[in-house]
C-alpha cells in the first residue's frame, strides 16, 4: 500500500512560485515613482508649482533713472525757489475808507502766523497835497490815490490766499473769473514806486481841490459874487478851478481860485 507523501498536498511548482513572490501595493509604485530620481528627464528641471516663488527670490528693482544734467554737464538741483510761485504785487478790494487800518490788520495777521517770507509791502496809495484850514494856512496832507483798494506784494498759493481772504474788511483780489492778476508793471510805477529825483528838483505838491468837474459851485466872493456855475476843470498844481457862469444869456468860463467858490 502507497502512502502519500505529505509534499504532494502542495501547490504546484508554479504556484508556488507565484505564491512565493512578495505582494506589490499599487501606492508603492506611486511612492516609488515619485521619489525615484530616474522619473526626471536628463538635463531638465521640476517645473515649480503655481503660485510658488522661485528659490533665487524677486526680480530686482530697475536702476533709478539718471538725474537732468545743465548745459553744462552737471546734475541739476531743484531748488525750493524754483517750486514756489514768484512774489508779484496784487490789488485787493478793501472797505472804502478803512484801508490804512485794514492793511495794518494784514501785516499782523501775517506776523502772527511767521509767513513773512510770503509777503512783501502791503501799501495804500497815496499823493501829498496842499490844503488850506479854515484860517487860510496851508498845510501838506495826504491823499488816497485809489479809495477802497490795497496793494500787496505777496506769493499766491493756498496758505497765503486763505490768510488774505479771512482778513476782516477785505473782500476780494481783482482779476478775472475769480483768479487773482498781477498789476501791471505801468500800474506799479504809478502807484507804489516812488519817482526818483534829483538833489536839486523839489517834488511838486497837488493843492488838494474839494470839487471836480461837473459840480455845482457858487462864487462867494469877487466880481461874480452869487453868480452859479457849474466846474468845468480843475487845476490841483495852481489851486485853480474852471467854472462855467452863464453872463448876459452867454455862457462864459470863468478861472477862479478855489477857495473862491463854494458847494450847493
Amino acid at each position: 500500500m502507497n502512502n502519500a507523501d505529505p509534499a504532494d498536498d502542495s501547490l504546484p511548482a508554479g504556484d508556488e512560485a507565484i505564491s512565493a513572490a512578495p505582494e506589490t501595493r499599487e501606492e508603492d509604485h506611486d511612492d516609488a515613482g515619485e521619489s525615484s530620481p530616474s522619473a526626471a528627464m536628463p538635463g531638465s528641471e521640476p517645473e515649480p508649482e503655481p503660485g510658488s516663488e522661485p528659490e533665487s527670490g524677486p526680480a530686482p528693482a530697475p536702476p533709478p533713472p539718471a538725474p537732468a544734467k545743465t548745459a553744462s554737464g552737471m546734475p541739476a538741483v531743484e531748488t525750493e525757489e524754483e517750486t514756489e510761485s514768484p512774489m508779484d504785487w496784487y490789488i485787493l478790494k478793501v472797505a472804502f475808507n478803512r484801508e490804512d487800518s485794514i492793511a495794518d490788520a494784514l501785516r499782523k495777521r501775517v506776523k502772527m502766523e511767521g509767513m513773512e517770507d510770503h509777503f512783501g509791502d502791503i501799501v495804500v496809495p497815496t499823493e501829498d497835497v496842499k490844503t488850506f484850514t479854515r484860517d487860510g494856512k496851508p498845510r501838506i496832507s495826504k491823499r488816497k490815490l485809489l479809495p477802497g483798494y490795497i496793494m500787496v506784494n505777496m506769493r499766491i498759493n493756498d496758505d497765503t490766499w486763505f490768510l488774505v481772504r479771512e482778513t476782516g474788511g477785505i473782500s476780494d483780489f481783482t482779476g478775472a473769473a475769480g483768479k487773482p492778476m498781477p498789476m501791471d508793471p505801468a500800474d506799479i510805477e504809478r502807484f507804489v514806486n516812488k519817482p526818483e529825483l534829483d538833489e536839486d528838483e523839489e517834488v511838486q505838491v497837488k493843492i488838494g481841490i474839494p470839487f471836480k468837474v461837473g459840480d455845482r459851485v457858487r462864487v462867494k466872493e469877487g466880481n461874480f459874487e452869487n453868480q452859479e456855475g457849474d466846474v468845468d476843470a480843475v487845476d490841483e498844481t495852481n489851486g485853480r478851478i474852471t467854472v462855467i457862469i452863464n453872463i448876459f444869456g452867454r455862457s462864459v468860463p470863468m478861472e477862479l481860485d478855489h477857495w473862491q467858490v463854494e458847494a450847493l
